[in-house]
């Protein structure tokens, strides 16, 4: 696996939603669990969506009900769907397999969402 490669962020306004998305391998939809992770400025780096290898989702607390983990194997492609936003969001977005593997970490798309 190579680093991985995130799209789709952007500026929303409050109560917005944008799509993300991850480029992932079938081989490492099958060897790894994967989530989605952000960094807000002056934070540290904190998962917010996982998805087993068996499609298991969990999330973080805050993002419960707003965000939603996916993944299209047949287009090597993970998603997240947000919706609901708020400046709270606003972070770097980076999807990496979970527990993270620091090889992997890619330059990640930013989402600022405006008051």
């Amino acid at each position: 696996q190579a680093q991985f490669v995130e799209s789709g962020g952007g500026l929303v306004q409050t109560g917005g939603s944008l799509r993300l998305s991850c480029g992932v391998s079938e081989r490492t939809f099958s060897r790894y669990d994967m989530g989605w992770y952000r960094q807000a400025p002056g934070e540290q780096r904190e998962w917010v969506a996982r998805m087993t290898r068996n499609s298991i989702k969990t999330y973080k607390d805050h993002v419960k009900g707003r965000f939603t983990i996916a993944r299209d194997i047949a287009k090597n492609t993970m998603y997240l769907e947000m919706s609901s936003l708020t400046p709270e969001d606003t972070a770097v977005y980076y999807c990496n397999t979970y527990l993270p593997n620091r090889a992997f970490w890619g330059q990640g798309t930013q989402v600022t969402v405006s008051s």
